[in-house]
């Protein structure tokens, strides 16, 4: 029998490409947009579901259950982009933020819980981010919102363990995606002390972005765990610097660590 996935994001960027690819795989598989209408040729079939509704979010879980009879995988891969200097970040915007990085693949997986409880299996794949594994300058609101979500899944695991539920996080590198034009950005303002900094942090972080890598590699990454009858807990996929980051983080000392950041930010 297929299995049953379900990809939050699923319209666009990696959740696109990781539908498309494991439905190609033979997989059945639902992604999720707040306007699935915008998509009619999406090679997979996209429901309604917003992760800051909860109405959204379990009529979405009952559609997939109904249609299919069971719930086997969620990834949990909708996600949003924030820059800026802390300091001027709108506090409604920061709230935004972990709304959808945080609070939403909490919500979703709370909605299908009951479901892969009763069937004693399931698996869910939360899509964090490198960036959460250190505090980056002028990306500081999304490094928290997906390192919190890294530390989640950890808890989660215990909890869930009993029920023969497996969670795990896949941490993405810079991937050409659409991400750029959907992030949240602090408006560089002519009077702010941040002004020079930002301004040039924000330029690299979008050249980085642009010259990422295919979002086919996060595909073959989720394929690969799921495949995996007893996952890890986290999983890096990016450039080799990138998932080296963090090893370095892990035997630098912080102030040391802190100084090589600054440098390649150029700050």
């Amino acid at each position: 029998m297929s299995k049953v996935v379900l990809i939050t994001g699923g319209s666009s960027g990696i959740g696109k490409s990781v539908g498309e690819f494991l439905t190609e795989k033979g997989y059945t598989v639902y992604g999720t947009s707040r306007t699935p209408e915008r998509y009619p040729n999406s090679k997979f079939k996209l429901v309604v579901l917003d992760v800051a509704d909860d109405n959204s979010i379990k009529s979405a879980v009952k559609t997939v259950i109904e249609t299919s009879g069971r719930l086997d995988i969620l990834i949990n891969n909708a996600g949003a982009g924030i820059t800026g200097p802390i300091e001027e970040i709108p506090d409604a915007e920061i709230q935004r933020n972990f709304e959808t990085n945080f609070f939403g693949p909490i919500r979703v997986i709370k909605a299908v819980l009951p479901k892969m409880r009763a069937q004693q299996s399931g698996l869910i794949i939360n899509i964090t981010s490198i960036a959460g594994y250190m505090g980056l300058p002028y990306r500081g609101i999304y490094s928290a919102s997906k390192g919190a979500l890294e530390l989640i899944t950890e808890a989660f695991r215990m909890e869930l363990k009993d029920f023969n539920i497996k969670i795990t996080n896949i941490a993405p590198g810079d991937f050409a995606t659409n991400i750029v034009a959907g992030r949240y950005h602090a408006p560089l303002l002519d009077n702010s002390p941040y002004k020079i900094p930002y301004g040039k942090t924000l330029k690299t972080v979008d050249a980085h972005v642009d010259a990422g890598n295919d979002p086919t590699e996060m595909a073959n990454a989720v394929l690969k765990v799921i495949e995996t009858p007893h996952p890890k807990i986290h999983y890096k996929v990016g450039a080799f610097l990138q998932k080296f980051s963090i090893v370095l983080k892990r035997i630098l000392p912080d102030k040391v660590y802190e100084k090589m950041l600054m440098n390649h930010y150029k700050l």
